[in-house]
């Protein structure tokens, strides 16, 4: 039979007969791309070192057989490896923004990066004001880079227990050229914070997957560290933590925003007298929740 590459001849071509295989494969989806045809698209751009969002103009172009090849390889690793595209690639964008990535973190892919977008609006009325962040379980640094640039008169700490992420993170850091305004830090969540150290904002993304879930994981999500995404049983074993400590390291008008995913029922069973606004975003509804310092105190005083 003969092989795909000397048969298909445009990236049109390709980009169809990717899709196929994609769907015939049962490919899960949901590492910066909700759908095979988006990944597709993806893939084969990165292969041709094209831009990640100029497909259009080139549709129609006629490869190279080795450019052909190089495409046709790459899909069939996404295909046999089950990875996500990302690892494959060695990157991953969020918000427009392009951040190196490898198995040492989960893709990047928070909703909190699209309420960056916006600098938290209307929750934060200056963001010219907010002079500290604090990024917990920061993986790749991104939601900490998206801080800074948001708040640019902001300094920035991104804290995770992973030297591995830790890594990662420095090197995001560089890239986007914020070593003098993001500061990252091996720590398991607070505690290498000096106790006095209080943010205006702390973001929060940390492991909260159930043990269920984690058990019933396709094989994508399987290749991200497990230290990233597990939560213990009800997936709020690290967010009992990082809720009962958070007041003390917020200033009086600071805002904890903190993903839960789709375990916002576990979260209100372990948080019952827990006051809080859940936040809306383009494609998530009851996955990021806003408590402020003063919710948190209310919550201890009852506790």
């Amino acid at each position: 039979m003969s092989q795909p590459y000397t048969e298909l001849f445009t990236l049109r071509d390709l980009l169809r007969w990717a899709i196929s295989r994609f769907h015939a494969a049962g490919l899960a989806f949901g590492h910066g791309c909700d759908n095979a045809r988006d990944e597709a698209v993806y893939l084969l751009l990165h292969a041709l070192h094209l831009p990640p969002d100029l497909l259009e103009p080139f549709l129609d172009a006629r490869l190279l057989e080795r450019e052909r090849q190089r495409c046709v390889d790459l899909i069939h690793e996404r295909i046999t490896r089950r990875k996500p595209a990302a690892y494959l690639t060695g990157e991953a964008w969020l918000q427009g923004e392009r951040f190196l990535v490898d198995e040492r973190v989960i893709v990047p892919r928070s909703p909190i990066a699209e309420l960056l977008v916006d600098a938290l609006a209307p929750w934060i009325e200056h963001p010219d004001a907010v002079a500290s962040v604090l990024d917990l379980c920061t993986g790749s640094g991104c939601l900490a880079i998206l801080a800074a640039r948001a708040f640019e008169q902001a300094r920035v700490d991104a804290l995770d227990i992973s030297s591995g992420a830790v890594d990662v993170a420095h090197a995001n850091v560089s890239l986007h050229g914020l070593e003098d305004r993001v500061t990252v830090i091996l720590s398991d969540l607070y505690d290498a914070l000096p106790p006095d150290r209080r943010y205006d904002i702390i973001l929060c993304n940390p492991p909260y997957v159930n043990a269920q879930s984690m058990a019933e994981l396709p094989p994508e999500y399987q290749c991200e560290p497990e230290l990233a995404l597990a939560g213990g049983v009800d997936g709020m074993d690290l967010v009992r933590r990082i809720v009962k400590q958070a007041a003390r390291h917020l200033t009086s008008e600071g805002i904890l925003v903190l993903e839960v995913g789709h375990e916002k029922p576990h979260f209100d069973a372990a948080f019952p007298e827990l006051a809080g606004i859940w936040l809306e975003t383009a494609s998530t509804s009851g996955q990021v929740v806003l408590l402020t310092q003063a919710d948190l105190l209310a919550r201890d005083a009852l506790a």
